[in-house]
C-alpha cells in the first residue's frame, strides 16, 4: 500500500512556479475509493495542508505505518496531519512548518529536524489555584500524565504567526483551551494571558515520539467554566501549592501511578513557586523575561 501511496502521491502535483506546487486531489477521496477497508477512521482536508509537508507525511512508507496502526485513535491521528507545526531555531525565528506527525518522530527529532514552537498555559482561579489537566490516554506522546492546564502548538497559520505582543501564540492558547477543557473564549480574552518567559527542552516519549519545543509560558488569573473534551483530557482538577508539592512527592515516589509531563516538571523545577507568589501578590509583570530563552537540555 505505501508504494501505491507515493507514486500517487509523487504524480498528484502540478508544477506552477519554481518555488510552488499545488495537490489536484482530496486525499481523503482517494483513500476511501482505493483502500476503503484500511481508512474507515481516516479523515484528511488537503485545504488543511502545505503540499510540502504533506508529502513528506504521505507518500512514504511511514504514512503506511500510521494507516496500520490502530494503536492510534481516530482524533490523534486527524491532528497528526492537519496539524502544521511552526518550525523555529534555537533563537525563536521562524524556519519552516512541518506536519505534527512528523515534529513529534524521535528520528526526526534527533535528526534536528523537528524544533518547533509550543506553549504551556498555567491558569489560575480567584483562590489562586491553579488548573491541571491529566492528558488523555489516547494522547500520542505522553498518555495519561498530569500536567499544567493546557500544553500545545500555535500553527503555521496567519493567525498564530503574529510576534508583536506574542498575539500569535495567544490566539493559540484561547483556541486550544476551548478546544481541550470546554473554556469559552469569553473567558479567557487574549489581553488577558500574560507571557512569562520562554524555555527550550527535549524529551523522549517512548522509543517512537518525544517533543523537541521551544515553549512560551503563558499565566493567566481568571475564574472559567470548565468542560473537558475527553478526547483531549482524562480529567482536570485545581491545586494549591500544597496540593501540587504532593502530587510531585508522588511522581518522584513512583506511588499511586501519578506521572509528570516532562515540560511541567521544568516549570515546576525551575519557575514556578516564585512566578506563583507573583500570581497571589498581582505583579505578575515584575516576573516578565521574554528577551532570555532558557535552554532546560541535558
Amino acid at each position: 500500500m505505501a508504494s501505491h501511496l507515493k507514486c500517487i502521491a509523487t504524480t498528484a502535483y502540478k508544477f506552477n512556479k519554481p518555488s510552488s506546487f499545488s495537490l489536484l486531489y482530496k486525499p481523503s477521496l482517494f483513500l476511501s475509493l482505493h483502500y476503503p477497508n484500511s481508512l474507515s477512521s481516516f479523515s484528511l482536508s488537503s485545504s488543511s495542508f502545505s503540499s510540502s509537508s504533506f508529502a513528506r507525511s504521505f507518500a512514504t512508507s511511514t504514512m503506511g505505518d500510521v494507516l496500520a496502526d490502530s494503536t492510534m485513535d481516530a482524533v490523534q491521528r486527524r491532528l497528526m496531519f492537519e496539524d502544521e507545526c511552526i518550525l523555529v531555531d534555537e533563537s525563536d525565528n521562524v524556519i519552516g512548518h512541518d506536519s505534527k506527525y512528523n515534529c513529534h518522530l524521535m528520528e526526526t527529532i534527533n535528526a534536528g529536524k523537528a524544533l518547533h514552537r509550543a506553549f504551556s498555559v498555567f491558569l489560575f482561579n480567584s483562590k489562586y489555584e491553579l488548573l491541571l489537566q491529566q492528558r488523555s490516554a489516547t494522547k500520542v506522546t505522553f498518555p495519561l500524565v498530569w500536567t499544567n492546564t493546557c500544553c500545545s502548538h500555535p500553527l503555521y497559520r496567519e493567525s498564530e504567526l503574529i510576534k508583536e505582543d506574542v498575539l500569535g501564540v495567544r490566539n493559540a492558547a484561547q483556541r486550544k483551551l476551548l478546544d481541550e477543557l470546554g473554556i469559552p473564549a469569553e473567558d479567557v480574552p487574549v489581553d488577558q494571558f500574560t507571557p512569562l518567559g520562554r524555555m527550550l527542552y527535549k524529551a523522549p516519549s517512548d522509543g517512537k515520539w518525544g517533543e523537541h519545543e521551544l515553549d512560551y509560558l503563558l499565566f493567566i488569573v481568571r475564574d472559567v467554566s470548565v468542560k473537558p473534551n475527553p478526547d483531549e483530557v482524562a480529567d482536570a482538577k485545581y491545586v494549591s501549592r500544597e496540593d501540587l508539592k504532593e502530587i510531585c512527592r508522588k511522581a518522584d515516589a513512583g506511588e499511586e501511578g501519578v506521572t509528570l509531563s516532562p515540560w511541567f516538571r521544568l516549570v515546576v523545577d525551575n519557575f514556578l513557586y516564585k512566578w506563583w507568589d507573583h500570581v497571589e501578590k498581582g505583579t505578575l509583570n515584575e516576573a516578565v523575561d521574554m528577551e532570555t530563552i532558557h535552554k532546560l537540555i541535558e
